[in-house]
């Protein structure tokens, strides 16, 4: 008596089902700044041999994650003592654009104090009974 053992493989005239399980793409793991600077901060703590390692094994980190955020914490550093103190200084437009507006405050300001000297000097005129030669009525505001 024989007894048969289907085969593991599809033969010629089947097809086999899909996997159904998807494997997932790796995503790259992504640190923010507070834990990079924490990773570190502990990371300079350390003073026994094997710590820092065992820092990374808990942490599941590699060794070039250190030197990498070490550069990148170092530039930063730099880049802020490279940086001028102060305001930036500003765009020529913009320092123009400035300084037309303070120029008209100053104008509008200027026209209403002539417009009311006017006023004043033809209700004078008025009260004496001075005509004013050429004078226009103006429509006042």
């Amino acid at each position: 008596m024989r007894t048969e053992i289907p085969p593991t493989r599809p033969t010629s005239g089947e097809q086999s089902p899909p996997d159904p399980e998807v494997v997932e793409r790796a995503r790259r793991r992504r640190f923010t700044a507070e834990y990079r600077m924490g990773i570190l901060r502990k990371a300079d703590a350390c003073t026994q041999p094997g710590q820092i390692g065992a820092l990374l094994r808990r942490e599941g980190l590699y060794s070039s994650h250190l030197t990498k955020w070490r550069r990148q914490r170092d530039e930063a550093a730099r880049e802020e003592f490279d940086q001028p103190r102060g305001r930036k200084p500003a765009q020529p437009v913009e320092v123009e654009n400035a300084r037309l507006l303070r120029e008209n405050a100053k104008l509008s300001k200027e026209l209403s104090a002539a417009h009311l000297v006017i006023d004043v000097q033809k209700n004078v005129s008025a009260l004496l009974g001075i005509a004013l030669e050429g004078a226009e009525p103006r429509a006042t505001r």
